[in-house]
């Protein structure tokens, strides 16, 4: 059986919700940030992450190459690693850095903040997933983006309706759902348009631009 390390409130969620969507059986092993240092524990530090987002199941959770919508799944299955979530953290980066909004670094990550939302939002707005009307692992990928990963820089999405209604979406899988409760027991998934309090350290990020555009 697969054995699934899961780091609480991190990316790796996206494991065990593909193993609900595929009904791959595994067996899952939690771990918590250490609350002071805001780390892994040494237990999983000594593990390397692997590519197992790429586990397939018969064809299920990708698009065949020869289809016509192909090329959109393959571009947001790599958009969340390749530039969504690069472009969060340069932008939380520079921000608690207290670099000047009129810098022209802070210039470029909010840019890049703020693009890398409205693609997703134009996206979702025209169509029910990311590759289309099929949810796909490109979906599994990105949602991190839109939610956990707002613990760690808040920001609101009620500008942004085509996300709302797409992560309503995303809520109301039962794969979705079972891998939250089994991964992040009593944490509730950030699905809505509020910007949620801060974890753990990461509150002293707050008080500065970020509450002026979010």
């Amino acid at each position: 059986m697969l054995t699934v390390h899961h780091l609480q409130r991190s990316q790796s969620e996206r494991i065990p919700w593909l193993c609900e969507e595929l009904g791959i059986p595994y067996e899952l092993k939690d771990y918590q940030r250490d609350p002071n240092t805001m780390l892994c524990p040494p237990e999983l530090q000594a593990l390397y992450e692997s590519r197992a987002s790429d586990l397939r199941r018969q064809g299920k959770l990708s698009i065949p190459v020869d289809a016509d919508n192909y090329p959109d799944y393959l571009y947001y299955f790599h958009f969340a690693n390749g530039y969504f979530l690069p472009a969060l953290g340069r932008y939380r980066v520079v921000l608690a850095a207290g670099i000047p909004s009129d810098d022209a670094n802070a210039k470029f990550a909010r840019r890049g903040f703020e693009q890398s939302l409205q693609i997703v939002e134009d996206r979702v707005s025209k169509h029910t997933w990311l590759a289309g009307d099929e949810f796909t692992a490109a979906d599994i990928m990105n949602i991190f983006c839109l939610t956990t990963w707002r613990l760690f820089f808040p920001f609101s999405l009620e500008k942004y309706s085509g996300i709302l209604a797409y992560l309503k979406r995303i809520g109301e899988r039962e794969g979705y759902r079972r891998a939250m409760e089994k991964g992040d027991p009593g944490f509730t998934p950030l699905l809505g348009a509020e910007k949620p309090e801060p974890f753990g350290k990461w509150g002293r990020f707050q008080g500065q631009e970020i509450s002026e555009n979010s």
